[in-house]
């Protein structure tokens, strides 16, 4: 009844407007990238801060990792309050508090380690907007439609692109205030826009139970956990480079910081095409094929990369490989929760799915610091990346023929 409800919404818009589905995703995608920009302003500027504050190599991996730490927790009870209210309401309100750590930053907290710590903290609302969205485009399209357009929201993450595209040059030609002064801006700016011209899907399912009670029974949800598993693998392995590749390519191989950022920039827009990529095939065929061909691509691509192979070409190809992987790999899972999840929960799946694959994005540049700290070498970092992707890998697979035989049942 529910999938019913959802293939007719469209037609059943007050407007009428065939095209109110598309503009919707189209600002809901424009609404994350901006916050994602905003949540990634970090990262791009850690050499800076490292040689500026003398910071450890640790301490440089926590403090572009932070951020993510609120973007993850953030997203269990957002995408519950999403469930609740709509992404009308939460789009327009969480873009305008992001800007207040975003200021933060730019005016006062870039002077000492502790108070950058602070103000990344709570730039991890901009990474909020994640579970927000999904339960948003999801309620505006039938299901053989929402991989798809959930791989298309999806791609604002490429949002960290944006950051890692502008953020060190506008620092270089006007201040360390112009790129955190120009977020703020742009934020406030959708805000306005989103609370004018957002509207909710008239079809949505809107919970009746307490915000806490549904949190709990997506706990109780085995999909839950087992996507869970997967995102953070996946789209935590693309935040884990997006956020720390910039000081892995000065490490390893001795590029500027601006060269560095600009390759991350390449290696995040790789896997935001990708990521509508993912859906459009999980729309096609089995998600869990899709995710097992990626993973397979990650493990392979992570143990070439653990030799510190030369990077022109080889380097190269490995990181592009992985981020072709990664963002085909986000896709795909979300194509999965739109398949799964009941229709009242998918935000508050979402939320505890998105806050795994943000704190999947975490833990890795923690690793990868700590590694190299001691040995002088990202070697083992990569070589457990290679390991846990492939034991994704095999999990797939092992899905994938269950899923052979699930779609009788379930029509049953």
């Amino acid at each position: 009844m529910t999938a019913q409800l959802s293939d007719t919404a469209p037609s059943r818009n007050a407007s009428g407007a065939a095209t109110r589905p598309a503009l919707m995703l189209g600002l809901a995608t424009l609404g994350f990238a901006l916050n994602f920009w905003a949540w990634a302003l970090l990262s791009p500027l850690g050499v800076h801060f490292k040689a500026v504050l003398h910071l450890s190599s640790f301490q440089q991996a926590l403090l572009v990792a932070v951020p993510v730490i609120v973007g993850s927790l953030g997203r269990i009870p957002v995408g519950a309050l999403t469930d609740r209210f709509g992404g009308r309401i939460m789009f327009p309100l969480i873009s305008f508090a992001t800007i207040v750590p975003v200021l933060f930053i730019g005016e006062w907290g870039y002077r000492s380690y502790g108070a950058l710590l602070v103000g990344g903290f709570f730039l991890g609302l901009g990474g909020t907007t994640f579970a927000v969205g999904v339960p948003f485009v999801n309620a505006w399209f039938p299901p053989k439609r929402r991989g798809f357009a959930l791989g298309v929201f999806g791609a604002g993450m490429g949002g960290t692109a944006i950051s890692a595209l502008t953020t060190v040059k506008l620092m270089n030609a006007r201040d360390i205030h112009a790129p955190f002064l120009l977020t703020a801006a742009v934020l406030a700016a959708f805000g306005i826009l989103a609370a004018i011209v957002l509207r909710d899907a008239p079809d949505r399912v809107r919970p009746s139970e307490p915000l806490a009670r549904r949190l709990r029974a997506a706990a109780r949800l085995r999909v839950t956990w087992e996507l869970s598993a997967l995102y953070a693998v996946a789209f935590g392995g693309y935040v884990a480079f997006g956020v720390y590749l910039p000081t892995y390519l000065k490490s390893a191989y001795g590029l500027t910081q601006q060269d560095a950022a600009n390759r991350m920039a390449g290696f995040v827009l790789l896997a935001v095409l990708a990521r509508p990529i993912g859906g459009w095939l999980s729309d096609r065929i089995d998600p869990s094929r899709v995710l097992a061909l990626a993973f397979g691509v990650v493990a392979c691509s992570a143990l070439l990369q653990a030799s510190t192979p030369t990077l022109a070409p080889t380097g190269t190809i490995a990181f592009f490989a992985m981020a072709l992987a990664l963002g085909a790999a986000s896709g795909a899972v979300f194509a999965l929760v739109a398949r799964r999840a009941p229709a009242s929960m998918v935000g508050s799946v979402t939320g505890v799915v998105g806050a795994a694959g943000g704190l999947g994005g975490f833990v890795p540049p923690l690793v990868m610091g700590s590694v190299y700290s001691r040995y002088g070498s990202y070697a083992g970092g990569l070589a457990a990346l290679a390991v846990v992707a492939a034991g994704c890998l095999l999990f797939c697979v092992v899905q994938s023929r269950a899923n052979a035989v699930r779609p009788a049942a379930e029509r049953a």
